[in-house]
């Protein structure tokens, strides 16, 4: 569900009525999918030891023994190695370049930073933010300032409520399964997560009206206006992800997509009032 994030900019742009760009981030998700598939492999070969001190992550085939890890390594680079020669045969070298910086971070992430406080935080949270340059860099769309603010901001709410949901879940033995969790107090995540929420609200808010004053040209301001009422369940599902952190139902994202039902009624209401807008 993460790779969806790669439709997000030639969706922005209102480019996903044409066949050539949805075919290009159609092929861009599946490269980022290949190259997700080796990051995980990496890191679960690496967390195996740890990851048998969570109770669902000890289920995962390399923590349960089913996979080897000298396998695991060997196939996980592999799909890396493909995903990035893909990346620069579908669009290039800027694409490649993401794809290359997506693949620097996780590894360097996986093989150090993810034991040091704040800095693991940026790098889950670039994992978000690499997708949807992504979708960008292959559809030739240029990224706007707002959107990567608000994607960026928005991405650490999610890991900050993924902490703080390890947090509530493991308790004492947290710090087995996540050694940087020692660092983290319930105060600090929920700090993290009101600095997160507020800079991602403003950022859409101004990233909406922007939208809307490009958009007027030639057009009514009932067109234009979707943009704008768009912020109401943009920021309504930024406190209901809130609300799902604080009563610990927030350990991934894609399950709280998949299980919130509050949560999935804003985000058609948003995506319907932003596709009108920039489609109609």
């Amino acid at each position: 569900m993460k790779n969806l994030l790669v439709f997000a900019a030639p969706g922005a742009a209102g480019l996903l009525g044409r066949p050539a760009v949805v075919g290009r981030t159609v092929a861009a998700a599946g490269i980022f999918l290949v190259a997700s598939a080796g990051t995980y492999l990496l890191n679960d070969a690496i967390d195996a030891p740890s990851d048998r001190f969570h109770p669902d992550k000890r289920h995962r085939p390399i923590a349960a023994g089913e996979l080897s890890v000298r396998l695991a390594i060997y196939l996980g680079s592999a799909l890396l190695v493909l995903a990035i020669v893909a990346a620069g045969l579908l669009a290039g070298m800027p694409l490649a370049i993401v794809l290359g910086a997506y693949v620097l971070t996780n590894v360097v992430y996986s093989l150090w930073l993810k034991r040091v406080a704040v800095l693991e935080l940026a790098c889950v949270s670039a994992g978000f933010v690499l997708r949807a340059v992504a979708g960008g860099a292959a559809s030739h769309v240029p990224i706007s300032e707002w959107f990567v603010i608000v994607t960026s901001s928005a991405a650490l709410l999610v890991v900050a409520g993924k902490r703080s949901a390890e947090i509530d879940a493991l308790g004492s033995v947290g710090t087995s399964h996540r050694r940087v969790l020692e660092h983290y107090s319930k105060t600090y995540l929920r700090t993290v997560r009101m600095i997160a929420a507020a800079v991602t609200i403003i950022s859409y808010c101004l990233w909406a009206f922007e939208r809307a004053t490009h958009f007027d040209a030639g057009r009514s301001h009932a067109d234009s206006i979707f943009f704008e009422l768009s912020i109401l369940p943009f920021v309504l599902g930024v406190l209901s992800v809130e609300l799902a952190i604080a009563t610990g139902d927030a350990g991934a994202p894609e399950e709280l997509v998949l299980r919130n039902r509050v949560i999935q009624v804003l985000g058609i209401g948003w995506l319907s009032l932003i596709a009108i807008g920039i489609y109609t």
